[in-house]
């Protein structure tokens, strides 16, 4: 039998994995090989401890919970298209330096444009 600190590992990665559409908690249950108690235990331990978001849902016509991930798993990905990678004024640029990224134009149209992407 594996230990529940096992367990919790292993329901943390899939709640992760299940990124923003989330894990109903009766089927973590199913996927660990776990009974319902330990699951709604592992499952508030990781609601306590701030790494899951826990909602309850009717599904098929009963009460249940859904497990949402508090985080997103980073990558580089993300800021590949930074404009400060390639600018020319990097080495001059900072807050004590003779440009600075509170008043760079692509640096902020770059920003703009991620939050435009993220509400759509």
């Amino acid at each position: 039998m594996p230990k529940r600190d096992d367990l919790k590992y292993k329901a943390l990665q899939m709640i992760m994995e299940s990124g923003e559409e989330g894990i109903l908690q009766c089927d973590l249950w199913r996927r660990l090989g776990a009974t319902s108690r330990e699951g709604s235990r592992i499952a508030l331990k990781l609601v306590r401890r701030g790494l899951v978001r826990r909602e309850k849902v009717l599904y098929n016509g009963r009460w249940t919970f859904k497990l949402y991930p508090t985080w997103r798993r980073v990558t580089v990905d993300s800021i590949l298209d930074c404009p400060c990678f390639a600018c020319p004024d990097s080495p001059r640029c900072g807050p004590w330096g003779s440009t600075s990224p509170n008043e760079c134009e692509k640096l902020t149209e770059w920003l703009l444009q991620l939050a435009k992407e993220e509400d759509s």
